[in-house]
């Protein structure tokens, strides 16, 4: 069954906001074999396109942004309990080392506390945050949703009682 973008990312919603906004990041190595990592995502709107996207913070120095860089394509996986929604797409990337068209580098703090408020996160010190993104030369990663996949209907899971 294909969920349309508006019901997967109720679903995303549903099941990221629970468990803190955690979810399982899957990008392709050069050698086309997966790697994984847990990271914090929220959804917020494409500071160019303004259409939902699922956007993280990754520190510059990872394999997860080395791997977008050559390969753009990711997953996400968000669960609540025994139930789980992956959103599959493209990532787009922006950052000191990585500038985005159309979108204006002076606004990279901005977008990276949107995405860390939209991920759950609060911080009592906006300025001490922004220069540590610095530092570590965060960029945002921004996956817009192209598919869905979720529990089929009817397999939902009780908790043992």
């Amino acid at each position: 069954m294909a969920l349309s973008t508006a019901d997967g990312l109720a679903l995303v919603r549903a099941h990221g906001a629970p468990e803190r906004w955690l979810a399982v990041l899957v990008t392709l190595r050069a050698d086309g074999l997966p790697s994984v990592s847990v990271v914090n995502a929220g959804i917020l709107p494409h500071p160019v396109t303004g259409v939902p996207v699922i956007g993280l913070v990754a520190r510059g120095a990872t394999a997860k942004l080395a791997n977008l860089r050559r390969d753009r394509r990711a997953t996400l996986v968000f669960r609540a309990g025994w139930e789980w929604v992956a959103v599959h797409g493209l990532a787009a990337l922006a950052g000191p080392d990585d500038p985005l068209p159309g979108f204006d580098a002076a606004r990279l703090p901005v977008l990276l506390r949107d995405i860390y408020a939209a991920a759950g996160g609060s911080h009592p010190d906006l300025a001490e945050y922004d220069r540590v993104m610095a530092a570590e030369r965060r960029a945002a990663v921004l996956v817009t949703p192209e598919r869905f996949a979720t529990n089929p209907p009817g397999t939902e899971h009780q908790e043992p009682a």
